[in-house]
């Protein structure tokens, strides 16, 4: 009998036991929702939620709806890329669902310089370099296109195009606009009275005129 009691008596504060691990025991729930973006009108696709300490997580899908089971007081952590990393704890509730949206924050990295070249060893690069040929080896008469003096009888000589000639004009109308309260501007300072004045020189046109007053 008292063998029977003992065994009883075992069973019972197993069964006590098993009945308080049972009640203290969390409760696993439906954790659903959304992540999302504030500058975005559409769920962030590819987002994870990841419970580290058993291992199972979720990827959010195009939408960037997800929906996995929980228990409470897991901690989730929230991973998407170009996105800073958010964390969640499961809270204790009497629901056997749970709603959750979790608002992304961007997060911009600033990345180093990075300079490709085509030579994958430094002997080619300097190999490359001892053969280079710069621009006045190449072209003889590059200087001599680009001097001063082949650039300034260039400019001389093309005439203005439509869009100068409207340019210019419209400069005249706003200057007139400026200046019509105002005496008038010497000449002497305007160079394109100059320019007139030295292709008349060229074109002989004062000599002309003197021939003509002679006659």
């Amino acid at each position: 009998m008292r063998i029977y009691k003992n065994i009883i008596t075992t069973l019972g504060a197993l069964l006590l036991v098993v009945s308080a691990m049972s009640q203290g025991k969390d409760k696993v729930i439906q954790l659903s929702g959304l992540v999302v973006s504030n500058d975005s009108l559409y769920g962030v696709f590819g987002a994870h939620l990841y419970v580290p300490l058993i291992g199972r997580g979720v990827s959010t899908n195009e939408v960037g709806f997800f929906s996995m089971p929980v228990v409470e007081g897991d901690s989730l952590v929230i991973t998407a890329v170009g996105y800073k990393q958010q964390f969640f704890k499961v809270p204790k509730t009497t629901e056997d669902k749970l709603s959750l949206m979790v608002d992304l924050k961007q997060d911009t990295l600033v990345l180093p310089v990075i300079e490709v070249f085509p030579y994958y060893t430094e002997e080619l690069f300097k190999q490359a370099f001892l053969a280079l040929k710069l621009p006045d080896q190449q072209y003889q008469s590059l200087n001599y296109n680009l001097s001063d003096r082949v650039m300034a009888t260039l400019y001389a000589k093309s005439a203005m195009d439509g869009s100068m000639n409207h340019k210019y004009f419209m400069q005249q109308q706003a200057y007139k606009q400026e200046t019509r309260f105002m005496a008038p501007s010497i000449s002497l300072l305007n160079p394109f009275a100059w320019a007139q004045f030295i292709q008349s020189v060229k074109r002989g046109d004062f000599k002309k005129k003197k021939y003509k007053d002679e006659q």
